[in-house]
């Protein structure tokens, strides 16, 4: 007997015909093309992918510069003389530091100001404030209008505190302050930091003004 050369197709019941047979090739080859297409796509994209996270891992990445330490001393240097008072330069250790200082002439409330902005060891902020010839508006807008709940003395000289952390009041970076006055300087310092760094900072401002007292 003479061997078949079309299969029998079992959704047809018979062997297929010679259109058939060309027509499911030429389907079974179109899918193969596609796959292959759908495939090489993926590869390429998978090796897209792997070459820039190859390139993003060799770039070098840029560190995030490190908090300016600001020279206080030399920038209250240069304005020496230019205020009744000597402008403050607290003697802290290593461990703080300063990222801004500037001396503010005729502020909002046309009081003449020096600031330095401190970071403490711990990382948080105290602003120092000595205002010249200062009125009482200046020194509210300083302690975000809050009021005095008691007072310390530090070497000597008395401070007013301002303890507003549990306040529901938004009140900025003031949510613990000191202030004092002394000659013609009003100095406030508030900030974000542990009552123990506010006692170190006014500890050295308190050393400073009796001395700069002393000199007058």
């Amino acid at each position: 007997m003479a061997r078949n050369e079309h299969p029998v197709v079992a959704e047809l019941g018979r062997p297929e015909t010679a259109a058939e047979t060309a027509t499911r090739k030429a389907q079974a080859s179109a899918d193969h093309r596609r796959r292959q297409t759908v495939n090489n796509l993926i590869y390429s994209l998978l090796a897209t992918l792997g070459l820039v996270v190859v390139i993003v891992l060799m770039v070098p990445r840029a560190q995030p510069d490190a908090t300016p330490d600001i020279d206080y001393a030399k920038i209250a240097a240069q304005g020496a003389g230019v205020e009744p008072d000597p402008l403050l330069t607290p003697h802290l250790s290593k461990s703080w530091t300063s990222n801004s200082a500037e001396l503010r002439q005729q502020t909002q409330d046309q009081v003449d100001e020096w600031y330095i902005g401190l970071i403490t060891p711990s990382k948080q902020y105290i602003g120092l404030t000595q205002g010249f010839d200062a009125n009482a508006t200046w020194l509210a807008d300083q302690v975000a209008n809050t009021h005095s709940v008691s007072t310390t003395e530090i070497d000597g000289i008395t401070w007013s505190i301002y303890d507003n952390r549990d306040s529901s009041r938004d009140v900025g970076d003031a949510q613990y302050a000191l202030s004092t006055k002394q000659g013609k300087s009003t100095v406030v310092l508030y900030g974000t930091a542990s009552n123990a760094e506010f006692q170190t900072l006014a500890k050295s401002v308190s050393s400073q003004l009796n001395k700069d007292a002393k000199g007058h």
